[in-house]
């Protein structure tokens, strides 16, 4: 034997040993993370056990409160929790706000009274369905989201005493996320990172939607990565968030299972990048159905942004979407960068069977 094998040896057990301690993560460990807002029946129809966590779609504020509108609702929450059997070690959350969902957010959460009497109402709705902690949705503190609702620079300050008065209400045994707008203002201007981040299990990377409905111009509106054409992009958002001082062990990536669909004024480029409009969304699991080759669509790869796209050239209509290639690549991403995991929005328009939630669960259990 090589007088010097053991210690080679040594010196790689005790590197592999530094880098899972760092990570606190195997591939196998890694979060994946589903957004619902749908039937409570159709829970039944995926399987859960592919998941970590699940995130109800949406609670409400109520004056101060956090406030589970309906009997539907109250339902799907039970329901979720009763997915616990099949998977015990998933994670239920209840999600506040979404998008037009927190109109009244800011007046509330920059007073103490406010942030008080929701953290004790957070606390009060987790205890009795048995859910495990709040995911925050408010689009957005300190910068303009959902037209007519209103935002303040206070706001940027008033979201770290919220989670710190949340943390406080709730201890260790609930956990607390957030979900992130994915591009620039939103990473410089909305959150005291290195405070927040403190208190936080995770933050939800929204990368999706970075080409949005209010557009003028079309593009990927979930691409991996930047392109000299499109700035905004996953990687572009988890490279700020790291040089802001975010832990990569609590960034989680998002990935689309939705398309977004623009109508443009040419058919240059493919429709990339074109002048035009928002027309539509087309849930992933409508995907094969609909831009298919019969109905005029043909299918691209953007090797740059790591995102597909297809363009129908007689209607002038570009898809941007995620697919089964492009989640894979972004769980190896995530794999790759030590990142917390992946979420996505929603789980109600994956496929039942062969669908992006198995293309995730697949990459991440190979050796």
């Amino acid at each position: 034997m090589n007088k010097f094998l053991p210690v080679v040896c040594i010196v790689l057990n005790l590197v592999c040993f530094s880098a899972l301690a760092q990570t606190g993560k195997g591939k196998k460990d890694i979060a994946v993370i589903a957004y619902y807002a749908g039937n409570p029946n159709r829970l039944d129809s995926f399987v859960v056990e592919k998941l970590t966590h699940l995130i109800f779609c949406f609670g409400h504020l109520k004056g101060n409160r956090l406030d589970i509108g309906s009997a539907r609702d109250s339902a799907t929450i039970r329901k979720m929790v009763g997915l616990k059997s099949r998977n015990p070690g998933l994670k239920i959350i209840l999600s506040l706000g979404g998008w037009g969902g927190c109109q009244t957010c800011s007046p509330v959460f920059t007073t103490a009274a406010g942030r008080k009497e929701f953290a004790k109402s957070v606390k009060e709705i987790n205890d009795y369905f048995g859910t495990d902690g709040v995911d925050l949705d408010w689009e957005y503190p300190a910068i303009e989201g959902h037209p007519g609702h209103p935002f303040t620079p206070e706001d940027k300050p008033a979201f770290t005493k919220l989670v710190k008065r949340l943390r406080k209400e709730l201890g260790k045994k609930h956990e607390i996320s957030f979900a992130a707008g994915g591009f620039t203002s939103f990473i410089d201007s909305s959150i005291e990172w290195k405070k927040v981040m403190k208190k936080v299990d995770r933050v939800n990377l929204m990368s999706y939607d970075l080409v949005n409905g209010y557009t003028t111009k079309s593009g990927h509106h979930t691409p991996l990565y930047s392109t000299p054409e499109q700035k905004e992009s996953t990687d572009h958002g988890v490279q700020m968030m790291l040089a802001a001082g975010v832990p990569a062990s609590k960034i989680v990536v998002g990935a689309a299972f939705y398309a977004r669909i623009f109508e443009v004024t040419d058919t240059l480029n493919n429709g990339l990048y074109r002048s035009g409009r928002f027309l539509k969304g087309l849930s992933y699991n409508r995907q094969a159905d609909t831009l298919t080759a019969a109905n005029g669509f043909i299918q691209y790869w953007d090797s740059t942004a790591g995102a597909p796209y297809s363009f129908n050239e007689k209607r002038k209509l570009m898809a941007s979407y995620d697919n089964i290639r492009s989640v894979q690549l972004k769980i190896g991403y995530a794999i790759q960068h030590r990142l917390n995991g992946i979420m996505f929005w929603q789980l109600g328009e994956d496929t039942y069977k062969d669908g992006l939630l198995d293309a995730i669960d697949k990459t991440r259990r190979e050796d």
